[in-house]
């Protein structure tokens, strides 16, 4: 057989294997119908293993909070009367102390005031306009993993906006799309700041550790520290990528793109009036980090742990979403004020507004995950499951820290079939995080891992909420271009995201030692 011949066989296994998940994708039902009925499934489950009495041996200590006197843990079935009136009297509760929604909410609050005044788009366009021409490569991979802080930023500025930018300089404007999606959605947890999807994945993460540890709490810092590494990791890997392999097999653009006013005017360099707003900005954020500092820094400042003394479970990590929420306030008015996008207090109102109204679909989607993982905790099926995990895979001996290639390797592959970053870890956490924990692993570096699986194969899948938009930029480049180009195309970023990021977060965490967030811990003993 020929080289030729070699090369399409294994190309065409590979679009049939993208075809079949593409196809197992959408067969699966909307996320918000699938949350409703895994909590369906969870009450008849319950019924059907409470009926069979099934239970495993506690594994945590004698005294330990939450364990039952006889040692076991024991299905509770929600098929009776008391299972119909906790759900009937929890409904509510559930959905309103469900630890991701308010965090999300406030958080999002901030960032739409800095969204709606124009200062990230400003940001970006200032970042990618003024890169040298070698450099604009790098630069665009990293302002796209930047741009995570208000996630659909990079998807609707950046990505056109890196197209439009190569085809000005000559170079094949795919290649320009392409890193910036490497950047925006393959490094989509990775950010030298907190963002949106920090409070929501910590707040799902504290909801499955208390089915080991009830008083357990992940602060929305902790990957903080492993997620700013990572930016410099990302935007390395993904420009090699870029340069080396992706730009070469696109080879000159002969095309004529079908390009609309918007994308002409992203190409505007700033005004002058932008040029001063983000000026003002930068002074804005260098006098709210000196305040910041002046509440933290100092022994005994008003934001350190009052008990302690320590930075460490202090107001200032416990309440970083309060943090953000005024940063993203302070710096939107004042960009706003200066280029007149905002003029009165009805502006910021209007921007909040605007924020909270983009939120529906995920309000829905919580409200019957919060049912799911509710049932789940009352059940005693997620700790059951977990301890079953972990007794398998004590037994095969496989409970080194190399199984967590093989977590990320999972997350990766269920991310092709279920693309919502919420709503994947919303269904694994409550097994996986349990399970990892009996194991002797803190939730905050499971959550860690997690998010490499997720983000490496977010712009390989056709289940990626944005994977439309993109595939309608590619079209004003290359008409004929299909689902299969895309990935094709994006291939080699997510299997290099995938072995780099999995190698450096083994060795971050278990070879260097290093902590993953402020006062994460590595590992998690039960007791």
């Amino acid at each position: 057989m020929t080289d030729r011949s070699q090369a399409h066989a294994a190309e065409t296994r590979i679009t049939r294997f993208l075809h079949l998940v593409e196809w197992l994708g959408n067969a699966l039902p909307h996320p918000v119908t699938l949350f409703a009925l895994f909590a369906i499934g969870i009450v008849f489950l319950s019924g059907l293993l409470g009926f069979l009495d099934v239970s495993v041996a506690d594994p945590r200590p004698e005294g330990a909070k939450g364990r039952a006197d006889n040692g076991m843990i024991e299905v509770v079935s929600l098929m009776n009367a008391e299972g119909l009136r906790m759900i009937v009297m929890n409904l509510v509760s559930n959905f309103v102390g469900f630890a991701p929604l308010g965090t999300v909410l406030v958080a999002l609050l901030g960032v739409g005031v800095a969204e709606r005044s124009g200062w990230l788009t400003a940001v970006i366009r200032a970042m990618v306009l003024r890169a040298p021409p070698h450099m604009v490569t790098i630069i665009i991979v990293f302002a796209g993993v930047l741009s995570n802080t208000a996630s659909e930023m990079g998807y609707v500025v950046l990505v056109p906006l890196a197209a439009v930018v190569f085809y000005s300089l000559g170079r094949h404007p795919l290649a320009g799309l392409a890193a910036a999606f490497a950047g925006v959605s393959g490094g989509y947890s990775a950010n030298l700041l907190i963002g949106t999807v920090d409070p929501l994945l910590s707040g799902i993460t504290t909801e499955a550790a208390r089915l080991i540890d009830p008083t357990y709490e992940v602060d929305v810092s902790a990957n903080w520290y492993f997620m700013i590494a990572s930016t410099f990791l990302i935007t390395i890997v993904g420009s090699f990528i870029s340069l080396k392999i992706v730009e070469p097999a696109l080879g000159p653009y002969k095309g004529t793109p079908d390009l609309d006013g918007a994308d002409a005017h992203r190409m505007d360099p700033l005004t002058t009036v932008e040029k001063k707003g983000l000026w003002r900005s930068l002074w804005a954020t260098l006098i709210f980090a000196a305040v910041i500092m002046v509440l933290v820094l100092p022994e005994g400042a008003v934001l350190r742990n009052q008990e302690t003394g320590a930075i460490a479970g202090s107001p200032f990590l416990r309440g970083i979403v309060a943090i953000i929420f005024f940063y993203f306030i302070t710096i939107g008015i004042v960009y706003g004020q200066t280029v007149g996008t905002i003029r009165s207090d009805r502006d910021v109102i209007d921007a909040m507004a605007h924020a909270m109204s983009t939120l529906g679909l995920y309000i829905a989607l919580v409200f019957f995950a919060a049912q799911f993982v509710a049932f789940f905790g009352w059940t005693n099926l997620g700790a059951i499951t977990a301890v079953l995990g972990a007794n398998f895979l004590q037994n095969i001996g496989f409970t080194g820290p190399v199984l967590f290639f093989l977590f990320i390797l999972v997350c990766g592959f269920i991310n092709l079939m279920l693309g919502s970053a919420s709503a994947q870890w919303a269904v694994t956490a409550p097994i996986f995080v349990p399970m990892l924990m009996l194991l002797g692993y803190a939730p905050e570096v499971i959550q860690a891992a997690y998010r490499i699986g997720d983000s490496s194969t977010n712009i390989i899948t056709p289940m990626m909420s944005y994977f439309g938009l993109i595939m309608a930029f590619v079209n004003r480049y290359v008409p004929t271009a299909g689902v299969g180009t895309v990935i094709a195309m994006m291939l080699p970023y997510s299997v290099a995201f995938l072995v780099f990021w999995s190698l450096f977060f083994f060795l971050w965490t278990f070879i260097l030692g290093l902590p993953v967030g402020p006062a994460a811990p590595t590992y998690y003993t039960t007791g």
